[in-house]
């Protein structure tokens, strides 16, 4: 199989700024009405550099650049057969050591995030190689660290809401609710805000999102902050529809998971590109519908990722845990081999997908931060690839070629 592309998504601010997409030069430079040129082969097979990072912000033509080096294979893991991505270079190994020297004091000095016996799952989850490798582009460490309390926090709250850390969908919707007031404060009356207030404290998910917030908040504007809330709660309510779907026990059509994965994903890590990046993607540009389909889709692609990184791990749980693979087996009478092979093309259709409404949004809307932010999205999305992929601690892949 051929090799994917390389994506260019080096940790310099200046280099991360100063390019964006061959889709979206190839769309613009071409005359109206003429169709991009076909991929050959199949859809899964990647064909060359062609993801978003492979050329200027500039819309018009220009000579060809030389091609970036080849990143270094990451030191472990190996990428999904058939899967369409593309790889980065290597965190910076100075940032990496940084980030998770500071997210581990933070977890366990500042919000008592887990007991002594937990923490080497803290350790493998490998946090600070993950944001390091998602935000290269950060311009101090500070800012990367935004990014990573609060995904620590929103996988705390995962962990023991949720999934195997006293995890249950039995009352999670007011479990759910109070957390998200660490995040979108209660308005109330003098007699009855203590109350609240001390409830922050209760527990590690909301010792952990009331602080992480606070840090963003500290370094964020408004408007991103309030992004930033909504966001999270459409990954709440996401998790609301599975933990309905596990009380009835109903397997859900495919398109259906879907709609919950839509909701239930990583969206609210690349909605905050801007912020860790050190600028600001304007609210009303933000809100067009052409960048929250980007976003949804990108968001969209990244979750089904971790549907495929992590099914060995799933299944080896206890009980029965939904994700792509296992709907699609059961909903269309495939063999658990075929579902997931065919979840393998579903999610590099959702690939192709962000790619193409990222460059149609670029080539539509020129402006230097709906650019940046473009491309900061498409760094997140090969970030979190990279990520799943390098993570042997969590991850391995099952035997089905």
């Amino acid at each position: 199989m051929p090799e994917p592309g390389s994506s260019p998504l080096q940790s310099s601010l200046p280099t991360a700024a100063a390019h964006f997409g061959a889709h979206v030069l190839g769309r613009a430079a071409a005359p109206t009405g003429t169709a991009a040129p076909p991929r050959p082969g199949p859809a899964w097979i990647p064909h060359g550099p062609t993801g978003l990072g492979t050329t200027g912000l500039s819309l018009a033509p220009r000579a060809a650049a030389p091609e970036p080096a080849a990143p270094a294979a990451p030191a472990e893991g190996r990428p999904l057969p058939g899967l369409y991505f593309h790889p980065v270079a290597e965190p910076d190994p100075v940032r990496v050591d940084e980030v998770s020297r500071r997210i581990k004091a933070w977890a366990q000095d500042e919000v008592q995030l887990f007991p002594e016996d937990w923490e080497g799952e803290f350790d493998g989850f490998s946090v600070g190689r993950y944001m390091v490798a998602c935000h290269p582009d950060a311009p101090t460490v500070e800012h990367l660290m935004l990014a990573t309390r609060l995904m620590v926090a929103e996988n705390a709250l995962d962990d023991c809401y949720c999934e195997d850390h006293g995890g249950s969908p039995v009352g999670l919707g007011g479990r759910l609710l109070l957390a998200h007031t660490a995040l979108d404060p209660l308005h109330t009356t003098t007699e009855y805000r203590q109350g609240w207030a001390d409830s922050l404290h209760a527990d590690a998910p909301r010792r952990a999102y009331r602080s992480a917030m606070e840090y963003f908040v500290g370094q964020a504007t408004a408007s991103q902050a309030d992004r930033f809330r909504h966001d999270m709660a459409r990954l709440h309510l996401g998790y609301l529809a599975e933990a309905a779907w596990a009380e009835t026990d109903h397997v859900p059509e495919v398109w259906e998971y879907l709609a919950m994965r839509q909701f239930n994903n990583f969206r609210p890590c690349p909605t905050i590109t801007d912020t860790v990046g050190g600028y600001e993607l304007p609210a009303d540009l933000h809100a067009q519908p052409a960048m929250q389909r980007v976003l949804a889709l990108a968001g969209n692609a990244t979750t089904i990722v971790n549907d495929l990184y992590s099914y060995t791990k799933e299944l080896a749980s206890p009980g029965r845990h939904l994700n792509l693979p296992v709907v699609i087996a059961e909903r269309e009478g495939l063999s658990d081999k075929e579902g997931y092979l065919k979840a393998v093309e579903v999610h590099n259709d959702l690939m192709r997908g962000f790619e193409a409404a990222a460059a149609d949004l670029a080539a539509a809307c020129p402006v230097p931060s709906v650019l940046r932010f473009l491309r900061g999205v498409a760094v997140w999305v090969d970030g979190n690839h990279y990520w799943h992929q390098t993570n042997t601690y969590r991850y391995s892949l099952p035997d089905f070629w």
